[in-house]
């Protein structure tokens, strides 16, 4: 739903009108206060600056929207680039944004780090945020400016509570639990090697020619041969493992390069060539689960609806995190098996508000989705005859058309399912707990 014409259309309006009469109406910074809107996907990205464009074009602004994302993914039938979007390279964004007519920066996983913008005013988001994601992200408005006073978040997906958590570990001083160990890093890149989607006599030839200057044209072409191998030589846990393995080296050692005294060339190396093969990685493909449920949707009935103005108050005390996760591999966490009535009481301090009646989702949670997962032929096949892993993703497969076939009955719950990525992980580890052991539910 999120992604209809209409509901891009919707917020799109929303956006545009309250930049123009409360940011620019009100002289925010001088009159030249900019925007930034973080979407959830470069595809949502590429729909709001065609939707920002039209609508500024159509209320006869002035102003134009930038989009940023990375590589050249599939559009309207054709691939598409920023620089194609936008009418200028890639590398120029920072400063045109700087420059009029541009007074909107539209965001797909860009921009959101390191992106430091005075004149950056408001942010408008519609992706779900948590953690330290959403201290950087919002952030990016935390740069003084001699005419900037205050700044404003206007948020489509997430809740104070969310934000106020992120943010709590970093308002006073915060401790480190622990040190980051480098030697696992040793680890992650065995592991890596392990899957053989490329040699280290490969990562030579590339980072050799990146080191000397050569053009994209030179490189993509190597980098999808190695995609190639990635699709066609992992399965499905394979390249789910290969993707997290990826992106946490990247991490670790994007941050451990920064303060050890002496680099390994190795590492080094491995990390440039990560970094362009990140891009390219394809999930895994899954199931169109939402085909066809459009058509029995009124999307005119569609709306957006203001919940509420706050200021987020924070915890006036130290704070501990941890350091960077060194964990690699992309599976999801096994939580402890639950009574009953842990699982209810769970529901209903975290997602009850969600929901119009709380209580009868809560019994539905606990009772009917449960047995209907259970009874399902072929998660039963996986639980009997294979191990625990691939009884998961059996068993995620099982609730996906679950859900989806309680949509008529219940799309409320199709909604949060599809839309809220706390709701759908937390009902999904539930699910697998309470039906992986059969607990009661006589199946």
């Amino acid at each position: 739903m999120e992604g209809h014409a209409k509901a891009i259309r919707d917020k799109t309006e929303i956006m545009v009108d309250h930049f123009l009469e409360q940011v620019i109406g009100q002289n925010k910074i001088g009159g030249q206060a900019r925007a930034m809107v973080i979407t959830g996907s470069i595809e949502r990205a590429i729909q709001y600056f065609f939707a920002f464009n039209a609508y500024l074009k159509a209320v006869k602004s002035p102003y134009e929207a930038i989009v940023a994302f990375s590589g050249e993914p599939d559009y309207g039938g054709e691939k598409v680039s920023e620089s194609k979007l936008n009418g200028f390279p890639s590398n120029d964004i920072a400063e045109r944004i700087q420059e009029d007519p541009y007074r909107f920066l539209i965001c797909a996983d860009k921009f959101q780090t390191g992106y430091d913008e005075p004149l950056l005013h408001t942010m408008y988001v519609d992706k779900p945020l948590a953690g330290i994601k959403a201290v950087q992200t919002l952030s990016r408005l935390n740069r003084a400016h001699p005419k900037k006073h205050d700044c404003f978040v206007l948020d489509f997906q997430n809740d104070t509570d969310t934000i106020e958590q992120a943010f709590a570990d970093y308002y006073r001083t915060t401790i480190l639990s622990k040190e980051t160990d480098p030697d696992r890093l040793h680890t992650l890149k065995a592991d890596l090697d392990n899957y053989q989607v490329y040699s280290p006599q490969q990562i030579d030839s590339l980072v050799e020619l990146y080191l000397s200057g050569a053009d994209r044209d030179r490189l993509d072409p190597i980098l999808d041969a190695w995609v190639a191998v990635y699709v066609t030589d992992l399965d499905e846990d394979g390249q789910v493992d290969f993707k997290g393995n990826t992106k946490t080296f990247t991490r670790t050692y994007d941050f451990l390069a920064t303060i050890l005294p002496d680099g390994v060339q190795d590492w080094e190396k491995l990390s440039i060539f990560l970094n362009f093969l990140i891009l390219k990685l394809p999930a895994p493909i899954e199931e169109d689960l939402v085909k066809g449920i459009l058509e029995a949707i009124d999307m005119d009935s569609y709306r957006a609806e203001k919940q509420a103005t706050m200021a987020i108050a924070l915890p006036d005390a130290d704070a501990e995190i941890e350091p960077v996760p060194t964990a690699g591999g992309g599976h999801k966490p096994e939580p402890e098996l639950d009574r009953l009535s842990n699982i209810v009481k769970a529901f209903n301090d975290q997602f009850g508000g969600l929901f119009a009646d709380p209580q009868r989702m809560g019994q539905r949670i606990a009772d009917e989705i449960p047995r209907k997962v259970a009874a399902d032929q072929t998660y039963q096949n996986a639980k009997q005859h294979s191990d625990r892993q691939n009884a998961r993703i059996e068993h995620d497969r099982a609730l996906k058309r679950v859900i989806t076939a309680l949509f008529t009955d219940d799309a409320q719950l199709f909604k949060q399912f599809q839309d809220n990525q706390s709701f759908r992980h937390w009902l999904t580890d539930t699910m697998f707990a309470m039906t992986y052991e059969d607990q009661g539910l006589g199946v």
